[in-house]
């Protein structure tokens, strides 16, 4: 019997709309190091205050599975979920589980947090491959990070912050997996200990020299031995690396032609973490023709590679978005202080309104987990009103039918803005605090908290999608709530 073609079938990536500009960066900083205007070119990625690696994944995922009016019902088949990141909200609690609450998968799935490396993206990529091998429908890859680094430091201007999504199945394949390779190494480049908010680097030279130089080729020649596939004939070679050129020179240095080295994105946006192999994949899929070969590798304690070839059905298979959509869809941030006060690298006054307890009730989340993190309401099956939250009554005055309605999601829907206010009293990280009631076309509304907003440009009438982000902290805990926003289309 003859093995059925696994690989990608869909992918997508999630880019936040903030770009921190370099420049305004390096000036904020020259005062106590003159040099570090030489890094003061582009741009990074700038999560807003509201965003982290989860919530960055759910878009990611949505990115990768666009015109899912029906979550609930189109998401069903979804096996396996693997969540990659380094800077995961909770240290014990299955972050994982909350990209599968939000993007409404069954609750029959099968999810793992995977960490603790620069390659567990990759990494992750790699077991998904192996799961639906093993005879699972599918398997669903994201990864997003959101580093934190001291002010000033080149880890400021190398990172950026961003999330990717691949699906894995056996369905209409847009890239073939061909085989990977991987070799563990405990070479320390860098680490952050358990209780340190950054990370600490080593010298740059033994990184390069000793690391990466050594280990990379290493795994690549031995996946092109493995799978029997021509260093000529590889396409596309990813290889994140915040040290210029060195991408190209072990490219060339494992026998692939330096010209087919993709672009790193680190004018534009930074390095994602690890996220960031999984985004330049995306990136490649993108531009990729039929027959066409992909070698992604990921450096981290060893390395990680693996070679896709294109199909046919990649014509087939487009994000919504898309990593080129995303960054076409930027606003220029120059205030060096808002980046500060969104990564908590400064304390703000708060004021006295902000002087609460937000202990968040387990009982009450739980018992509503699909309204809070799915953002399911109500459908009522005898006149097809729907509403949020889902109650036992039809809101409708002419039906007020009884236990009568399923669970429909709002979270794909599209939104109006009905009425709105802009409070500068209540306290927000980014004021002025932006709230409305949000219509639906289907029926439905409900008072939201309105995110990623250009001072003045909201209006009764726009257009806004729903956005999975932080609600608030209860920073006495150390706990994140999680809630749906309205979101201006951009």
């Amino acid at each position: 019997m003859t093995q059925p073609s696994v690989g990608i079938t869909a992918f997508g990536a999630y880019l936040p709309r903030l770009r921190l500009q370099r420049k305004a960066m390096a000036i904020a900083n020259a005062w106590a190091n003159p040099g570090i205007m030489g890094q003061g070119k582009g741009e990074r990625t700038m999560a807003n205050w509201d965003e982290d690696a989860v919530t960055m994944a759910v878009e990611a995922v949505r990115d990768a599975l666009p015109g899912k009016t029906d979550p609930i019902a189109d998401r069903r088949g979804i096996a396996a979920l693997y969540f990659a990141s380094t800077t995961m909200p909770f240290a014990d609690r299955q972050n994982a589980g909350i990209v599968a609450a939000a993007l409404s998968l069954p609750e029959e799935i099968h999810t793992v947090d995977v960490t603790g490396s620069q390659r567990a993206g990759l990494s992750a990529l790699i077991a998904a491959v192996e799961k639906v091998k093993a005879g699972a429908k599918n398997a669903l890859i994201a990864a997003g990070d959101r580093r934190k680094a001291r002010a000033g430091s080149t880890q400021e201007f190398q990172f950026g912050d961003g999330a990717a999504a691949l699906l894995i199945g056996t369905e209409n394949v847009a890239a073939r997996f061909v085989g990977s390779h991987s070799l563990s190494v405990d070479f320390i480049d860098h680490f952050r200990g358990e209780s340190e908010e950054f990370d600490y680097n080593w010298e740059e030279r033994w990184i390069r020299d000793e690391g990466y130089t050594k280990i990379v080729p290493r795994v690549v020649k031995g996946l092109l031995e493995k799978t029997g596939v021509a260093a000529a004939s590889i396409d596309h070679f990813i290889l994140p690396c915040t040290f210029a050129k060195l991408d190209q020179q072990m490219a060339t240095k494992s026998g692939i032609d330096a010209s087919k080295v993709r672009d790193n994105l680190a004018a534009s946006v930074g390095e994602c973490g690890t996220a960031h192999s999984l985004v330049m994949l995306a990136h490649a899929l993108e531009d990729a023709k039929p027959g066409q070969k992909i070698l992604v590798a990921a450096f981290g304690q060893g390395c990680d590679a693996a070679i896709f070839e294109v199909t046919d059905a990649i014509e087939k298979v487009r994000p919504h978005r898309g990593v080129k959509g995303w960054l076409s869809r930027r606003k220029e941030e120059t205030n060096y202080m808002k980046w500060l006060a969104f990564n908590g690298l400064v304390e703000m006054e708060k004021g006295a309104r902000a002087e609460k307890d937000n202990k968040t009730a387990l009982s009450v989340t739980y018992r509503k987990r699909d309204m809070l993190f799915g953002l399911v309401g109500g459908k009522c099956e005898k006149c097809g009103t729907a509403q949020f939250p889902r109650t036992r009554i039809c809101v409708n005055p002419n039906c007020r039918a009884v236990d009568e309605q399923k669970p429909f999601s709002f979270a794909e829907l599209k939104g109006k803005i009905l009425s709105w206010s802009a409070d500068y009293l209540t306290y927000s990280q980014d004021p002025p605090s932006h709230y409305g009631m949000v219509t639906f076309d289907e029926g439905g509304r409900f008072l939201s908290d309105i995110t990623d907003v250009d001072i003045g440009t909201v209006d009764s009438g726009t257009n806004v999608r729903m956005v999975f982000r932080v609600k608030d902290f209860d920073d006495r805990r150390g706990f994140k709530r999680y809630f749906w926003k309205a979101a201006p289309i951009y």
